[in-house]
């Protein structure tokens, strides 16, 4: 009984340190993840961004330092992390090719929301679609026909063709 006490308080000095060390890191990098992502938000709505690109600034900052934060706690308490980056990498790579169309279309909802080359109101005839603004989001923008039938369009589609505004 004595020697298995005097194992568990051995292995609690021996890794204990360590334990408490990941976890302060873990703590204080969330931290440095919510005041940095708070930071990235605050500028860009400063900026006159639109909230729908900050909010997603906010998300992409925030996660984005929780992954070296997990990585370096991981770090901390012994666990090989060079084929777990290794492992985020690749599948970042795959998520990247197999969303491909939606990236595009992001970043045209970016593009759209940034140079505002039309606004909601406006009489548009892009995409394939003729018809008035109703909404512009992040993936697509919904026109209304003047036939009352609502046209969803992607953004990538809509920065990909000419855009004409009607002037009246």
């Amino acid at each position: 009984m004595q020697d298995t006490v005097q194992k568990i308080y051995d292995y609690i000095i021996q890794y204990g340190m360590d334990v408490i060390a990941a976890i302060a890191i873990f703590i204080i990098g969330r931290l440095v993840a919510k005041f940095t992502a708070n930071l990235v938000q605050a500028s860009m709505v400063k900026a006159a961004i639109d909230k729908t690109l900050a909010s997603f600034g906010w998300h992409l900052a925030f996660y984005g330092v929780m992954t070296f934060v997990c990585i370096a706690a991981l770090n901390k308490l012994g666990v090989e992390t060079g084929s777990f980056i290794a492992v985020v990498g690749a599948a970042s790579l795959a998520v990247g090719l197999a969303l491909q169309g939606s990236l595009a279309n992001f970043a045209s909802g970016v593009m759209l929301i940034l140079f505002r080359p039309f606004k909601v109101g406006d009489i548009i005839d892009a995409g394939g679609a003729q018809g008035r603004v109703e909404e512009i989001q992040i993936f697509n923008t919904i026109i209304i026909t003047n036939e009352k039938k609502t046209v969803i369009v992607p953004n990538s589609k809509i920065t990909g063709d000419k855009i004409t505004i009607d002037a009246g």
